[in-house]
């Protein structure tokens, strides 16, 4: 006997004793009705019932009765199909999330109760307490996050990828991969944000060694010993925020979970097997579509950026400076490169001259002696042009 029929039997037994015991003036109707755990009105309306229909007219129509509302077999078999032959594995949420953009009109409940129902997906674990999270800033721009994330993203390929992000939205401005997360890849992210949107007020980092210089391994940083970074940092007057926990950094460590839950289904659906059409996969389809299912709106109206006036100066304070002493060939060693200087019509020669090595972040080479610069080198040292120009 199903557990809905043998429900109905018992419902039955008891009307009739609760019943029994009002005809035979033993309980009142409140009394009877307190015994079936209804109130008097209901139990005057199953008295009309059994009156009128017998014991079938106690039956709950509910449980013989199909919605009107309920999905067409056909469509769930659909759902359940184009999960298991190209979303397999993948969490319901995300699945979701593709479900709606393709027109799907159903609730995440009924997809998520559909997939578990036909073994699809499992039932996740009860989740535990959570700690008390930080609140947000109110004002995009006031605080930026940047972490990068070593994961297997494509079979067989470990990369980094470098994620710069509002606090107080959760809206990723910045998201590319790379072969190793740096210095560079860290001037690559800012400049992108400083060009979308404008300088902002702090940047809140890990402890990388790109970022700080630290004495002891888990120690405190040396604020007063800043890395190129820091420097570059300093020069736009952006205050940097070190973490000196995991927790600390609680909104990136749960983007970075969600990313490698999604992110490498999304490239292998996609096809894609190079950082380049990753790369590109990421700015035309992956960020608009997340920030668009995860940003949120900012506790306050506002927003903390400022315009960068001159994008140009950009490109001397992001990169890497290196100071150096001009040799009796006029020549500058530079990580075992020689970088030539040519001549030009202010002196003769820069011998014994103290003079600042430029690497940018595409590679490139510049030699500045204060505000000018004296020539452009590719990354194997080779001259570009002849132009001197003033320095940011």
């Amino acid at each position: 006997m199903r557990r809905s029929e043998w429900l109905q039997e018992t419902r039955q037994m008891r009307f009739q004793e609760a019943y029994g015991g009002w005809t035979e003036s033993r309980l009142t109707q409140e009394e009877a009705a307190q015994l079936l755990g209804v109130c008097a009105r209901t139990f005057r309306r199953y008295i009309d019932r059994y009156e009128d229909e017998g014991l079938d007219g106690l039956l709950d129509k509910r449980l013989s009765q199909i919605s009107h509302r309920r999905a067409p077999v056909d469509e769930v078999l659909r759902l359940v199909d184009r999960y298991r032959s190209r979303h397999d594995d993948w969490n319901v949420k995300h699945y979701y999330a593709w479900y709606k953009r393709d027109g799907g009109s159903r609730s995440y409940t009924w997809v998520k109760n559909t997939l578990q129902v036909a073994g699809a997906v499992k039932k996740a674990a009860k989740r535990g307490v959570h700690r008390k999270r930080r609140d947000r800033t109110p004002w995009p721009g006031m605080m930026l996050h940047q972490d990068g994330s070593d994961h297997e993203w494509i079979p067989g390929q470990r990369w980094d990828l470098i994620v710069t992000m509002d606090d107080a939205t959760n809206e990723h401005y910045s998201m590319f991969f790379c072969e190793e997360e740096g210095t560079q890849s860290s001037f690559q992210g800012v400049r992108e944000v400083i060009e979308q949107r404008g300088l902002f007020c702090s940047f809140y980092t890990d402890r990388g060694s790109h970022y700080w210089h630290t004495p002891e391994a888990g120690g405190k940083v040396d604020k007063r010993n800043p890395t190129q970074f820091g420097r570059a940092m300093g020069q736009l007057g952006i205050e940097m925020i070190a973490a000196y926990s995991p927790e600390a950094r609680g909104r990136s460590e749960r983007a970075f979970r969600t990313h490698q839950g999604r992110l490498p289904k999304e490239l292998a659906a996609a096809g894609i097997s190079d950082m380049i059409a990753a790369n590109r996969y990421l700015a035309r389809t992956y960020l608009p579509q997340y920030n668009e299912e995860f940003q949120q709106s900012a506790l306050e109206e506002g927003s903390a950026f400022v315009a960068c006036q001159d994008l140009s100066v950009l490109e001397d304070i992001l990169c890497e400076h290196y100071q150096r002493v001009v040799g009796k060939d006029n020549c500058v060693r530079f990580e075992g490169l020689v970088l030539q200087i040519p001549a030009d019509r202010h002196r003769y020669h820069y011998v014994k001259t103290k003079v600042k090595v430029l690497r940018h972040t595409d590679g490139t080479l510049s030699i500045q002696h204060g505000p000018r610069v004296l020539a452009k080198y590719d990354a194997q040292g080779e001259q570009l042009a002849d132009e001197i120009r003033v320095a940011a």
